[in-house]
């Protein structure tokens, strides 16, 4: 898992905005490869079936 150099120009921009640091290109690269894990890690889309069983739960609950 790599990024290029715009995605971590990008995130060096998105990380200036958020938290009002400058980060160098290595540091950007760093916190980006690591972040990409972590979301690797823990999303899973979920099947059709997942799908239809949250809307249904939903629609009995009322929580829409």
């Amino acid at each position: 898992m790599a990024l290029d150099n715009e995605q971590i120009t990008k995130f060096q921009t998105l990380y200036k905005s958020r938290f009002g640091k400058e980060i160098s290109r290595e540091e950007a690269y760093e916190k980006g490869v690591k972040l990409m894990r972590l979301v690797e890690i823990t999303y899973k889309p979920m099947t059709e079936a997942e799908y239809q069983q949250l809307q249904e739960r939903r629609r009995q609950t009322g929580d829409l």
